[in-house]
């Protein structure tokens, strides 16, 4: 079973014994004829007949030699001519010892050299085919000369053999002929188990390799390997993705450029961290957080190749770490604001009720009417503070239904063109399809409503409002052309009760910020270029947007 396991791999790993075995063949043909040759020119008793036949011979296997690599270099049936080369070794070597002297000649050991190759090449079987076909040849050759039947060429004076001499060495020659088949066909098949284990060895370990390369190119973390200079050897596609550079344009350069407050070396050695945090200069300039670990990486032999750092952005992290710090501001803020809205709205309704009988008073004098008067608008001013409070805190439950946002722009729109603080503002429409969410319509009228007048306020020497859409990423945006939101406190301008105006109450955004969040969408804050902010309230989720067609 084995046996015809390796014959079935022989295509693969013959090639490379075939080439060797050619070469060695032309070697030893060469060797033994010319020997031959020269032995029979410097022989007192050699006649030119033994020397024609053996020169015939040279100039045949010359041919042989020539066309048979060329016929092997085609690779087309090499194992049929295998075989006829093997057949062709065999009456080469008997017609050589034929012409030393057949039974005198002391080549016979080159039919060794044939069952040996033999062994290589093919099957057990074909082996002992071979030492069979060599003891026949070389045993027939033995006893045609001891009957005189073929001619005996010597360079020496023959002595007469007898027939218990030729029996004994085609005896000995029989034995060590197959002794040889066997031994070298055992050998072989080791020979051809050790080089398809070790090719199959290669191509795990090419397959691995292979594998590692594919990992390290697709996963998303970072990998640099700096050397003891600090500076970059190796970077994959996940640190590619994250800072902008390629490996060209930061090959060799110092980390620190990167990495500016990370710490690699101390003194000559380099530091190891298992979990940390940092800052990463990307090719833009920006500065975004990222975690790190860094490991020494060394060699089979334990020699330090490099410190290998592995990093991953935190910006949506961090992001989204701001955003539940929030959320917590805004849900203590809003329990704070429900308590305080119920205590002072019922005396302020006491106050308000109690100055409006007094008003109704003929006898009061009209200055004190105006006082009065103007007690009861701020107590209805203050009452409306407390119920933004109370929706802030404590919103409506959700009742959804089908929303065509480029309807409730329109009237949007409408509506505020008629108001006071818009009118040095121009209004803008920048939608080209609509768009349909399945949502609360009233909350969400009321946080756009919220973000059209924040914007009208930003922009108190007037400028532009744009109200669009961008039905590919399902989202309304809400931009104005003011001075835009200092950097100091864009972290802040969705917590409750913070306001840079003057007669503020903190709540506007505050509360969109919860109308969004409620729907499970999501409320972006984009610096426009040259100038203004653009606020984006998206939908993620494809079950709460319907695309429509163009409008």
């Amino acid at each position: 079973m084995k046996r015809n396991t390796f014959i079935a791999h022989w295509d693969k790993t013959a090639p490379r014994f075939l080439y060797w075995y050619l070469v060695a063949r032309l070697l030893v043909v060469a060797l033994f004829l010319s020997g031959t040759i020269v032995n029979q020119i410097r022989s007192a008793t050699a006649g030119s007949q033994t020397l024609g036949w053996l020169y015939l011979l040279a100039a045949v296997c010359l041919i042989q030699s020539l066309v048979f690599p060329a016929l092997f270099s085609l690779r087309h049936r090499n194992k049929l001519l295998l075989r006829c080369q093997i057949c062709w070794d065999l009456l080469f070597v008997t017609a050589l010892i034929f012409l030393d002297g057949g039974i005198a000649s002391h080549l016979s050991f080159l039919y060794i050299f044939i069952i040996f190759s033999v062994s290589i090449f093919l099957s057990r079987r074909e082996v002992f085919v071979a030492a069979s076909a060599a003891t026949i040849l070389y045993g027939g050759l033995l006893d045609l000369q001891y009957y005189s039947m073929l001619p005996v060429f010597s360079t020496f004076p023959a002595n007469a053999v007898s027939s218990r001499a030729i029996f004994y060495n085609i005896f000995i020659s029989v034995i060590v002929f197959y002794l040889i088949a066997f031994l070298s066909s055992l050998l072989a098949e080791r020979l051809r188990h050790s080089e398809l284990a070790l090719k199959k060895r290669e191509i795990d370990f090419e397959e691995l390799e292979n594998l590692n390369q594919i990992i390290l190119e697709n996963i998303p973390s970072g990998l640099i390997i700096i050397n003891n200079a600090g500076r970059v050897r190796s970077f994959n596609a996940g640190a590619t993705t994250i800072t902008g550079y390629y490996l060209e344009s930061i090959y060799n350069r110092p980390i620190g450029e990167l990495f500016p407050e990370m710490i690699v070396l101390e003194g000559d050695e380099f530091k190891t961290v298992a979990r940390g945090e940092t800052c990463l200069v990307d090719k833009q300039g920006n500065q975004r957080p990222v975690g790190f670990t860094s490991s020494i990486v060394r060699d089979v032999s334990g020699e330090t190749l490099g410190l290998l750092i592995t990093f991953q952005d935190l910006s949506r992290l961090k992001e989204m770490e701001g955003q539940l710090k929030r959320a917590d501001r805004l849900a203590a803020a809003g329990q704070l604001a429900a308590g305080m809205a119920h205590e002072i709205r019922n005396p302020l309704a006491s106050i308000s009720g109690s100055v409006q009988l007094l008003m109704e008073d003929d006898k009061l004098e009209q200055q004190d009417r105006r006082l009065m008067g103007i007690v009861v608008r701020e107590a209805e001013r203050l009452n409306a503070l407390l119920t933004d409070f109370l929706v802030f805190a404590r919103p409506s439950p959700l009742c959804y239904e089908s929303v065509d946002l480029v309807e409730l722009l329109d009237e949007l729109v409408a509506l505020v063109a008629a108001d006071e603080r818009f009118k040095d503002v121009e209004l803008q429409r920048d939608y080209k399809s609509a768009l349909e969410w399945y949502c609360d319509r009233s909350q969400l009228r009321q946080a756009l409503l919220n973000l059209m007048l924040n914007g009208a306020e930003a922009m108190e020497h007037g400028g532009r409002l744009i109200c669009g859409l961008d039905s590919e990423v399902s989202a309304v945006f809400i931009e104005d052309t003011g001075p835009g939101i200092p950097d100091a406190i864009r972290d802040k301008v969705f917590d409750p009760f913070f306001t840079t105006k003057d007669s503020g109450t903190g709540l506007g955004l505050a509360t969109v910020h919860a109308i969004v969040e409620a729907h499970q969408g999501r409320l972006d804050l984009v610096k426009v270029e040259g100038g203004g902010e653009r606020f984006i309230i998206s939908m993620p989720s494809p079950d709460m947007a319907k695309i429509g067609q163009a409008v």
